[in-house]
Order: C-alpha cells, then sequence, then structure tokens
C-alpha cells in the first residue's frame, strides 16, 4: 500500500499581467478571462543549476528572454544541451544499474503492478481542466480521459496505436485514491463519428457552462487490418481537430454527448513537416492554454517537425550550439555525416482568430530539436510565479531511442524555462532532463516492444507520456516494466520546480511513488450537492 499524500495545496490566483503590448499575428481578441499563473510548485532543495562537468562541452547560454508569439524567434534545445545529460550521468556504475542522479530518476515501479482496467489498455492520460491548467471536479466527479485499445481484439499491445479511441474514466473527488478504481465510462465519441479512424492525444477544457472542448489528434491509418497482422506500413494522415459537446453529471456518475467535430489544422509544409516530406512525420498533441502576457487570446502547442524533405536538413551551428573555443565541441561536418540530419523535432504554436476557437493560425516553433532528437511529444505550457514574475515551463516528452547519433538520453519528461511562450528557452538543469526511467546510460538504448537487453536496466521503458500537473505531480503509464507489458496507469510522482531546476520529491507518497493514476482536482464546478 501507499501512503495516502497530502492533498496539493489550495493554489491561489494572481491577476492577469500587464495588457498586450504588441498584437499577434491573424488573431483577434477574444472575449475570454485574462489567464492567471499557478502558484510555485514546492521548491527544490537547491535552486543552483548543475556545475560544468570537466571533459564535456559547456552547455549552450540561453538568456530566457521573452519575444513576440508570432515573432519568428525559435529557442534551440541544441547538442551542447543535451551533451549534459551525459555529463550528469554517473559513467561508473555496474552495468544495467541506473546511472542518472536520483534528482531526475523516477523511483522503480513494482512489476507486481494492477491493472487499471481488465477490458482497455490505458495509455496517453490527461485531465478535464480549464484554460489555466487547473483539473477540474464537475459535480463532485473527477474525470480523466486516456488512449484506450480493446485488449481482447486479437493484436497485442504494440499495435494499440493504430487502434487507439479516447476513453473516459471518472470516480468521486473524495475517493480515495489508494483503493478506489476508476470507473471506465467508455468510448467519449460515438463510433464513427470523428475526423479520423483513430484518436490520438490531446487535452480537454472545460467551457461556460456544461461544454466541453477535447481537442485531439485525428489520426488516419489506411492499412488497420495488415498492421494488426504484422504488415502494413502505408503512412497515416494526421490533422488536428476539436469536438465541442457537453458534460453531465449524477449521482451514478458522467456522461457525454452532443459532440460536433472540427478539422482545425494540417502541417503546412513551411514551418511543419508534412506526409508528402516524411512519411515518419510528427504532427499531434495539441494542448490549449490562455496566457496571463495575452489577455483574451487562445494559444496551441503541438508536436510537429521542422518541415522539408526527410534527409534534406542541413545542421547548422545554432543546432549544436557550442561555446567558441570549446575544446570539446563536435565538427559540424561530423554531425552532418554522423545522420543527425534526419532528427528534426519540434514544438509548434498556434493562435486561435475566433471565440468559438474554431479557426487557428500556426505561427513560428517555439522551440526545435534539430539535430538532436525526432520527438518532441505531449508539449505542455505550465505557468507559475517565481520571485513575483511569471515563469513559463515547457514540458515536453522524448524516448531515447528518437536522439540522434552521438546523442543518449532517458525515455520521460524534457523541460526548459523562459519568460513567455516564445522564449530563449533555458532547459532544465541545464540539460532539459526533468525526469526518466531509471536506465544505464553507459549501455545502448533498446526498444520497449522487444526484449531488454540482458545487461541493460529492466526499467528503463518502465513510464511514458508523461503529463505534469498543478503542484508538480506527475502522472504516465506503465510500458514495460522488467519485461511485463503495461497498459496501465503509473504511480503518480512529484518534481519540485523552479529557476530551472527540477528534482525529484522522495518524501511523496512511499519513497517518492504515490497512488496508481492519482489525477487530483484542485477546482470544483457545478455545485456542491455531489460532493458529499
Amino acid at each position: 500500500m501507499h501512503k495516502h499524500p497530502q492533498p496539493p495545496r489550495t493554489l491561489r490566483w494572481r491577476t492577469a499581467a500587464a495588457a498586450l503590448a504588441a498584437s499577434v499575428a491573424a488573431s483577434a481578441f477574444l472575449a475570454v478571462p485574462a489567464a492567471q499563473a499557478n502558484e510555485p510548485a514546492d521548491p527544490p532543495s537547491t535552486q543552483q543549476l548543475p556545475a560544468p562537468t570537466p571533459g564535456f562541452p559547456l552547455p549552450s547560454k540561453h538568456s530566457q528572454q521573452a519575444f513576440d508569439p508570432a515573432s519568428d524567434f525559435t529557442s534551440k534545445w541544441t547538442r551542447a544541451d543535451a551533451k549534459q545529460i551525459m555529463a550528469q550521468s554517473n559513467p561508473n556504475v555496474a552495468p544495467g544499474q541506473n546511472s542518472m542522479s536520483p534528482d531526475v530518476t523516477m523511483p522503480e515501479i513494482p512489476e507486481d503492478f494492477p491493472q487499471m482496467n481488465d477490458d482497455v489498455w490505458v495509455w496517453d492520460t490527461w485531465s478535464l481542466t480549464d484554460e489555466n491548467a487547473n483539473q477540474i471536479s464537475y459535480k463532485g466527479w473527477d474525470v480523466i480521459f486516456s488512449l484506450v485499445a480493446d485488449r481482447h481484439a486479437g493484436y497485442g499491445f504494440d499495435q494499440r496505436h493504430w487502434n487507439a479511441r479516447i476513453g473516459y474514466f471518472f470516480r468521486k473527488t473524495n475517493a480515495d485514491p489508494a483503493k478506489d478504481k476508476w470507473n471506465y465510462g467508455g468510448h467519449l465519441f460515438l463510433d464513427n463519428t470523428s475526423i479520423g479512424n483513430t484518436e490520438w492525444s490531446g487535452s480537454t477544457r472545460l467551457e461556460q457552462g456544461n461544454h466541453v472542448n477535447v481537442f485531439y489528434t485525428a489520426t488516419t491509418f489506411h492499412d488497420v487490418a495488415e498492421r494488426n497482422a504484422g504488415g502494413g506500413g502505408i503512412a497515416p494522415d494526421a490533422a488536428i481537430a476539436k469536438a465541442m459537446g457537453n458534460i453531465h453529471a449524477d449521482k451514478n456518475g458522467v456522461t457525454f454527448d452532443g459532440f460536433q467535430h472540427t478539422k482545425l489544422l494540417e502541417p503546412d509544409g513551411k514551418m511543419y513537416q508534412t506526409k508528402a516530406q516524411n512519411p515518419g512525420f510528427a504532427f499531434r498533441d495539441p494542448y490549449t492554454f490562455a496566457d496571463p502576457a495575452h489577455p483574451g487570446k487562445t494559444f496551441m502547442v503541438f508536436e510537429g517537425n521542422t518541415a522539408g524533405t526527410r534527409g534534406d536538413y542541413q545542421c547548422k551551428g545554432e543546432d549544436l550550439g557550442y561555446q567558441p573555443g570549446d575544446p570539446h565541441a563536435e565538427s559540424l561536418t561530423d554531425v552532418q555525416n554522423s545522420g543527425a540530419k534526419y532528427q528534426t523535432a519540434n514544438v509548434g504554436l498556434a493562435v486561435a482568430d475566433n471565440k468559438d476557437l474554431t479557426k487557428w493560425s500556426f505561427l513560428p516553433p517555439i522551440l526545435s530539436a534539430n539535430c538532436v532528437n525526432d520527438q518532441t511529444e505531449r508539449p505542455q505550457i505550465f505557468i507559475q510565479n517565481e520571485n513575483g514574475k511569471n515563469k513559463y515551463y515547457l514540458y515536453t516528452i522524448s524516448h531515447q531511442f528518437t536522439y540522434a547519433d552521438g546523442m543518449r538520453g532517458p525515455d520521460g519528461v524534457y523541460g526548459f524555462v523562459g519568460d513567455g511562450v516564445r522564449s530563449d528557452y533555458q532547459p532544465v538543469n541545464n540539460s532539459g532532463l526533468a525526469l526518466g526511467s531509471p536506465t544505464d546510460l553507459n549501455l545502448p538504448a533498446n526498444n520497449p516492444s522487444g526484449t531488454i537487453s540482458g545487461q541493460q536496466n529492466g526499467r528503463q521503458f518502465q513510464a511514458y507520456s508523461h503529463y505534469v500537473q498543478p503542484g508538480g505531480l506527475v502522472q504516465s503509464f506503465i510500458d514495460n516494466v522488467n519485461g511485463v507489458r503495461g497498459g496501465s496507469l503509473s504511480p503518480t510522482v512529484k518534481i519540485n520546480f523552479k529557476n530551472g531546476v527540477t528534482q525529484v520529491d522522495r518524501s511523496f507518497g512511499q519513497n517518492g511513488l504515490g497512488p496508481f493514476g492519482y489525477l487530483p482536482t484542485n477546482k470544483r464546478i457545478g455545485g456542491e450537492g455531489l460532493y458529499k
């Protein structure tokens, strides 16, 4: 059993920042309340960024300076930054042990984890929220949304991706998270009503009254049957979509109805790579939010890839980011010849053009990882007040096997901090790594769907698709724990962060592991009648 964690402190809110200083291109002023910023999470024990490690290059210099959201400045997660992951890793651990600092290592999940649901696999998960990232209790019920796939349909766990639907779960707000299971409500949308034939991750916002906006990735696979049988390979189509519907709650639980679907965005081939440019392109995971610095506007971050035909990208000095004269810097020619040009992840930005959030315009990416990594999945913007100033934390997730040649890092959460939505983002801990599954970074990467190396840490893929919640709580799903496949929500962990430094809170729960699937709400909507 786990110790019942203390509920997060009630978040206090600050008034919006000064009025909009510069207009954001192609965006109408939206009639919605001004955003507010979270009170800080618990601070880490030290708030000093790690000192340089002898024998490694210095990290890139980042100012954290904010820019107009519509400007063409894109922050770089550089090779010099990502090299700090290995600089801060222990090269002398016994093979297969965790080589990373405990401050950035997720505690070990037990192999005998419970199944969240007997009928569906569960993975990417998010909460019912408002535009300020509050997690909403609706009429006494906590509500979460997950990608789900049928455990009994005849395909395997690794075939879940092209069979994914958005499902939802609910339980009483006053439930004991260590004992009371989530109730499965079924698929969120009626069959054959969403934009694609497969539904991938997004975010869900409660609007006025009982209306909800579900932003999701509409993915269309053209060879599902072949893929389920072990073949296939036709690249899917992808678009960002939303569905406006209604939420209902009574003493028996939560239901949804009335969804109307709208396609919002498809990659443009100029800033964001298209399927024609790369069959393995990424365009997914919409996360919408309001910004205190730009009252009335609604923004969206999403995962993308730098536009252009796959393999044509030429690595640049700014992608490497080495300081002049650094004796440990790589040469641009060597990096280019290594094949790093194939790794072109970015975090995209869009702005809503109307109050109904049905029309959006692309803005340039806010972060690129060109020649560093090929995936920056499920990005979030988390705004918190630090010492009287709003700081913007961009959190995203990535895999160890999507790094470019010469790079090494674990599956987990990566973070960046700046003074605005568009900033010269400082990677947290100088490296970007905020929370990783236990991994021996001295050994080669494996793949969660394959056999775990006899030497590599058996929990290197224990958890993925992390979602950062108010108070620093982090939810994820179980993938592969020492060879035992998952499909259920992980124990929630907690990271403390401030001034660009993050630290796993091992006093939370039991040795750092909270209850499985703990996504507590911090704001109540819809009346008090059902809370008791």
